[in-house]
């Protein structure tokens, strides 16, 4: 129950983060305005706490594998949002990023 909870944690994170950064970049590059930039900001606050809810203690370690989920979810929310098409390439980076994921967080400690 551990890890699933932790993997609910880091997409809650990511839609979170992504879509904030994704509302910020609406609101000034595309000129859709402050609303869109408030709530940017506003998600991208509640990412930063969805992180502390992580059950390892180690703030370095969950920020370390958040990266390889940020890498994977960002591609994830451009096929989705924005209709981008990922090439194999980024589709390999982003699955190495997930197994380092998986390495970082989830491997038997002592």
């Amino acid at each position: 129950m551990t890890v699933t909870r932790s993997i609910a944690l880091f997409v809650l994170a990511a839609l979170f983060e992504i879509g904030g950064a994704w509302l910020v970049w609406q609101g000034w590059r595309e000129h859709r305005g402050l609303w869109f930039i408030a709530a940017g900001v506003i998600a991208l606050g509640a990412y930063g706490f969805v992180a502390t809810f992580q059950p390892d203690a180690n703030f370095g370690r969950i920020l370390a594998a958040y990266g390889g989920v940020f890498v994977a979810g960002s591609l994830a929310w451009g096929v989705v949002v924005d209709k981008f098409r990922p090439d194999r390439y980024d589709i390999i980076g982003a699955l190495v990023c997930l197994v380092g994921v998986a390495v970082i967080m989830y491997a038997p400690r002592h």
